[in-house]
């Protein structure tokens, strides 16, 4: 039975994952309708997925946007801090 619950623990431990999302600017042109967002997932802080380019300049191009109103960073974490997720989120127009 002791086994059992420490292998439920150790499982969860791995299976969980946290997310932050953090505000990181804001200019004073106004909050548009357009969002656009920038990925990148690495893998024992070695192998990057999805380019590697997590930026805001990459984030602009994806939205269509010319004027960023707000910048947003999320990070996320998965089985231990072994895949680590970093996305920026802009709005603007």
């Amino acid at each position: 039975m002791k086994l059992f619950i420490v292998l439920s623990l150790v499982s969860v431990m791995f299976l969980s994952s946290c997310a932050v999302t953090l505000p990181v600017a804001a200019t004073s042109n106004p909050i548009g309708s357009k969002v656009g967002s920038a990925k990148t997932t690495r893998i024992l802080g070695i192998f990057f997925f999805d380019g590697g380019d997590a930026g805001i300049q990459k984030a602009a191009k994806n939205g269509g946007i010319t004027k960023v109103s707000t910048v947003d960073f999320r990070t996320s974490l998965v089985f231990l801090s072994l895949v680590v997720s970093h996305e920026t989120i802009i709005t603007g127009e």
